[in-house]
């Protein structure tokens, strides 16, 4: 009985020893970059090392989650892999077939797609399989951003600008390359800055005197009902990129002021930003009538009409010449009267209508 008792425990040790050693001398090294354009099958880039004597049965499970929140994003796990003794470097192609699970719809479900630009966190976990069940390995969760190749830049007004208009109009140049976004938004913010504080202070403390969320277009124009803007302050604007509702990159700070002189008519100098839908808003405006349309086909012309809105009579009607992109146009105003209201009305070739409601008030 004795002999039998020790030789079962002789064969405990024998197999704990063996499941030990194999646990402590798998290791994993992820070669991820920490910074800068990334595609979804470089997730894949693995050193895998083997330190025992015999081949093991492995898999990885992966996970990917924002840094910001920690929501998962990306989750996948790999098929098994013999892992021989010695360091073995792996590619998506020898962990193939991969089974993804997509969290979230700002992945690119290709496989050979590229990450949205954002803040990451990988973990990887390496699972012993011994036909039965898994044992972890080895874990380790990376940190990692992906960033566009440039980030949005600011275009207007330029650093240091002196305004005429109370209500100005700001543009930005997108980020690069556009095809790295699955849902590109933006996030306007013009701050006041206070005395003694820098323009990053300002951003970072100060309560924004306007925030526009979820902008499709690279343009905006500051609204009639918003707070009024102060001659003697200055202000700064930044303009943040998002891809659906995850960080993706900012721009640089930029200030401007106000001109001081009293005998300008700003509202009627304000560019106004045609939209598809009305949301109630009316801007009063001299001659000419100055706005931006945002072209999205190859049309090189556009139809237009201005209508009454007092006797829905069309007083004028005609084309403009348009080019792809952002159009700054004007529109010399006729048979209008002052303080009459107006819908202008723009016409593309996709019968897509934008307008634009506004009060004539000649200088």
């Amino acid at each position: 009985m004795k002999t039998y008792l020790a030789l079962v425990w002789l064969l405990m040790i024998v197999f704990l020893s063996y499941s030990g050693d194999t646990f402590s001398q798998v290791s994993m090294a992820v070669q991820l970059p920490p910074v800068g354009v990334l595609m979804k099958s470089q997730l894949w880039n693995i050193m895998l090392i083997n330190g025992g004597t015999r081949p093991v049965s492995i898999r990885i499970v992966f996970r990917m989650l924002d840094a910001g929140n920690s929501q998962p994003i990306l989750a996948a796990s790999t098929q098994s892999i013999i892992l021989k003794p010695g360091g073995q470097q792996l590619q998506v192609k020898d962990f193939a077939p991969l089974q993804y699970e997509f969290l979230s719809s700002s992945i690119d479900k290709r496989d050979n797609g590229m990450l949205s630009p954002g803040n990451y966190i990988a973990c990887y976990t390496v699972m012993l399989d011994n036909e039965k069940n898994f044992q972890p390995a080895v874990e380790d969760c990376i940190p990692f951003v992906v960033e566009p190749v440039s980030p949005p830049l600011l275009n207007y007004p330029e650093d240091s600008a002196v305004l005429d208009s109370r209500l100005p109009q700001f543009s930005w140049i997108p980020p690069a390359p556009l095809n790295l976004f699955t849902d590109l938004n933006y996030e306007l913010r013009v701050v006041e800055v206070l005395p003694n504080q820098s323009f990053a202070e300002s951003v970072q403390q100060n309560i924004p005197v306007y925030r526009a969320i979820g902008l499709r277009n690279s343009f905006n124009s500051y609204p009639s009902g918003g707070t009024a803007l102060d001659t003697g302050k200055t202000y700064v604007w930044m303009v943040i990129a998002n891809n659906g509702k995850q960080f993706a990159a900012q721009t640089d700070i930029r200030s401007f002021t106000l001109n001081k002189g009293d005998s300008i008519n700003h509202t009627s100098l304000a560019f106004v930003q045609l939209r598809k839908s009305l949301d109630g808003a009316v801007v009063t405006t001299m001659n000419p009538l100055k706005f931006i349309y945002n072209n999205e086909s190859a049309d090189k012309q556009a139809s237009y009409e201005v209508i009454s809105l007092e006797d829905d009579h069309r007083v004028m009607h005609g084309t403009i010449d348009v080019q792809r992109g952002q159009n700054m146009l004007t529109l010399a105003l006729k048979h209008v009267h002052k303080d009459g209201q107006y819908q202008f009305r723009l016409k593309n070739s996709r019968r897509e209508v934008w307008r634009l409601n506004f009060i004539y008030r000649p200088e």
